[in-house]
């Protein structure tokens, strides 16, 4: 049995909240899974340019990278980062006084939340 990496698991940890999500039909919370989601994807990515990347054969797709591998403590860090990013953007949003973008970016900072490990 292979178990998965840690960005592996994080992801269907997402997506499978990610499903339950779309079902209640919260726009909002599909909007920031998907993000983070992608936020993980990137991080695996390597750069296009001398990546290595081995050329199939004709017909069998396309040619593929070998990605990052994200350690638990790279997700927890990335997962932190969007949360400080969102929470720096919630104080000056309230100090602007635009009430509603900082309420919807404090829900979204309650939701990384609960996913960031102590």
């Amino acid at each position: 049995m292979v178990l998965p990496t840690p960005a592996e698991a994080m992801k269907a940890e997402l997506r499978r909240d990610l499903v339950a999500a779309m079902k209640r039909g919260d726009k909002a919370e599909v909007a920031l899974l998907r993000q983070l989601v992608a936020a993980l994807d990137n991080a695996e990515a390597v750069p296009a340019t001398g990546s290595g990347a081995v050329p199939l054969p004709f017909g069998e797709g396309t040619a593929e990278a070998k990605r990052h591998h994200l350690t638990e403590e790279d997700i927890q860090a990335l997962l932190r980062w969007e949360n400080d990013a969102r929470a720096e953007a919630v104080a000056e949003f309230t100090r602007l006084g635009v009430e509603a973008r900082a309420v919807a970016l404090g829900a979204e900072v309650e939701l990384i939340g609960r996913y960031v490990r102590s």
